[in-house]
């Protein structure tokens, strides 16, 4: 007792060190658990947006298709969306490689599609920079579609090379509802939420938790946390349907490690699919891998002498959200910082949560 005890403490001082010099953000919202261990500090019940972590629910929905025999992984894009969603987005050098892209290459960011929020555009600023200029602008999956048709280039041809795509994740979580028969939240909430047990959780701006379709001005509905873009805060903005597909969820972190237990537990897809998910073939930077909507934290990547830290998969959203788990030891980590300037601090608090954690696991 007097072990976990010490444990609790240690944890409490290294989350009160990183809500210090944070201006006006509130204290970063974080849940530590393993087995026999739990901590949980900041505002653990406020509801955040959880940026690209949704890309792991996206991808659980494609492979849970998958398995039922809706969808093939394999199959082109053409033959699964409406000619007119696809049309122009592969297409390099005046050639056409739309047919060669498939659901599996999405899932991976090996399609070769631009992506409409990080990548470089010709319409004079960066997406970012349109969301936080312009906060009263309403986005639908076509809108993010037209923007990286409009005013983008493929990066490659599909199955050249790992770019990673928020576009991609539009195409995917359309191929999902094509094939799928229903929106993109409706069968989140059949076919993950209410599963997992993620009461509290939804897809902003399409539903409430529970299902029923999205109230005007969800965010100030559901109070949402802070969640500054370039330190313009997006919580209460309608340009934050700029994220659908590729990371729309709202949650808490209690939800979020509930979807972990239940995706690790084998609950949402099969065995064969978790691994699908798991096999890492890319790096998406120093540190971070990436497979099928699943990325993989090799922390010597980040400094040498980590190497020797358990290697911990989930996703990671550019606003500091993190949800990485160590199935081994059973030790899953999530975290909400708030800001997309704090991206390297989330990843510090991380870390040394990590390491106390597995000092108390030994």
């Amino acid at each position: 007792m007097a072990r976990h005890t010490d444990l609790a403490s240690d944890l409490a001082r290294i989350a009160d060190g990183f809500a210090r010099r944070r201006g006006a953000l509130p204290a970063p919202q974080v849940l530590v658990r393993a087995p026999g261990i739990e901590f949980a500090c900041g505002d653990r019940d406020r509801r955040f947006h959880a940026a690209s972590v949704g890309k792991m629910l996206t991808a659980t929905l494609a492979f849970q298709l998958a398995e039922s025999g809706a969808l093939d992984l394999d199959a082109p894009l053409p033959s699964l969306l409406p000619a007119s969603e696809v049309a122009g987005l592969f297409v390099r050098g005046g050639t056409d490689a739309a047919a060669a892209a498939t659901p599996r290459h999405l899932l991976t960011h090996t399609s070769g599609v631009a992506d409409y929020f990080g990548g470089p555009n010709d319409a004079g600023e960066s997406f970012a920079e349109r969301v936080t200029r312009r906060p009263d602008e309403r986005f639908l999956p076509s809108d993010l579609l037209a923007f990286s048709r409009e005013h983008q280039r493929p990066v490659g041809v599909p199955g050249e090379r790992f770019s990673y795509s928020d576009t991609g994740y539009v195409l995917l979580a359309r191929v999902i509802e094509e094939l799928g028969g229903d929106p993109l939240g409706a069968q989140l909430h059949e076919r993950i939420l209410e599963p997992a047990g993620m009461d509290a959780s939804c897809l902003l701006f399409h539903t409430m938790p529970g299902g029923a379709a999205s109230v005007a001005q969800p965010g100030a509905a559901l109070d949402l946390a802070p969640i500054l873009i370039d330190g313009v805060d997006l919580s209460r903005a309608e340009s934050l349907s700029c994220d659908w597909g590729g990371g729309g969820i709202v949650t808490t972190v209690d939800d979020l490690h509930r979807f972990a237990a239940a995706w690790h537990g084998g609950a949402l897809i099969g065995e064969a699919s978790r691994a699908a998910m798991a096999t890492i073939a890319h790096r998406f930077r120093n540190g971070i891998h990436y497979g099928a909507g699943l990325m993989q934290l090799r922390y010597g990547g980040f400094f040498p002498l980590l190497a020797g830290l358990p290697r911990t998969v989930g996703h990671l959203g550019v606003t500091g959200a993190h949800l990485f788990s160590e199935p081994v030891r059973d030790i899953t980590i999530v975290l909400n910082l708030h800001s997309t300037a704090e991206m390297t601090r989330s990843f510090q608090l991380h870390i040394r949560l990590l390491q106390r954690v597995l000092r108390a696991t030994r």
